[in-house]
């Protein structure tokens, strides 16, 4: 399959690997059965790559749907995203949607995946970031003009998403590993164990991805390796996940920090790749 170089991630994204794409690059292996990616996001590597077969998942149920519009839908879901406006109150009004259960439960899936594209594009930094019950809470962007229709990119990614094998779920990541053969890869991008506690960023769905968490998935990369399945894994440089991974092989590299509240302490922070082929 030709590789299109339109294709690119349709939503910025909390963690988004656009900026290592050269670094990754260099341990994703040749002769790949089927691309694995279960904490999916903005989909850099995805798109980076292209994978002519792939199983991708992600527990946040709007941006699978967005993903599933995208491919099911796209015509409509441009349509829909021509109606949106960028001003303080539309975007707060739209944002509060999620907030009336009665309106909400009716909202098609073409106006979902519009409403959380829109709302992307839009708000403060392109945060992606729910409160405790699953509420989208980003504040407005008052940027100048927002590319909210994207509609090269999303037309390019359409075509990717059906010209190529691929499984799009909303899951656990546990479920999409669970019957995995070897021949295949692997790509794990979790929610970063926090370098401290103010820098603890997991609001992309309700609920937290906490120590626990971190542990039992690196129970998951144990039995992949037992399995012969090779796998990648991108996460914060902390004590716990250096000696968490200790027994595979770990590469540190710097990543640029966008995230914080203030803007003088966004810079260069160490991360790890871990993987278990040489």
């Amino acid at each position: 399959m030709k590789f299109d170089k339109l294709v690119a991630p349709v939503v910025k994204w909390v963690g988004g690997k656009r900026q290592l794409l050269p670094e990754l690059e260099k341990y994703i292996p040749e002769n790949i059965s089927t691309y694995y990616e279960p904490f999916v996001g903005g989909g850099a590597v995805l798109f980076h790559i292209q994978p002519e077969k792939a199983v991708v998942s992600d527990i946040n149920e709007e941006l699978i749907n967005l993903y599933m519009v995208i491919k099911n839908n796209v015509e409509e879901l441009i349509e829909d995203l021509k109606k949106h406006k960028n001003t303080s109150d539309y975007f707060y009004m739209i944002r509060e949607l999620d907030r009336k259960a009665d309106i909400y439960s009716k909202l098609t899936k073409v106006e979902r995946a519009s409403r959380i594209h829109y709302l992307n594009k839009t708000c403060y930094n392109g945060l992606f970031r729910v409160n405790i019950l699953g509420q989208f809470n980003s504040p407005f962007g008052n940027y100048k003009n927002p590319n909210i229709i994207n509609e090269i990119t999303i037309r390019a990614v359409n075509k990717y998403l059906n010209e190529a094998e691929i499984e799009l779920k909303c899951c656990d990541y546990g479920e999409i590993l669970g019957d995995i053969t070897k021949g295949a890869f692997v790509y794990l991008d979790p929610p970063y164990d926090p370098v401290s506690s103010s820098a603890n960023f997991t609001g992309y769905v309700k609920g937290r991805f906490n120590k626990d968490e971190q542990s039992r998935l690196k129970s998951v990369c144990d039995k992949l390796t037992s399995k012969g399945v090779r796998f990648l894994l991108s996460n914060s440089s902390t004590d716990f996940i250096l000696n968490l991974y200790k027994d595979y092989n770990i590469e540190i590299i710097q990543a640029k920090r966008s995230v914080n509240s203030n803007g003088n302490k966004r810079g260069k922070v160490d991360e790890v790749l871990v993987r278990n082929y040489d």
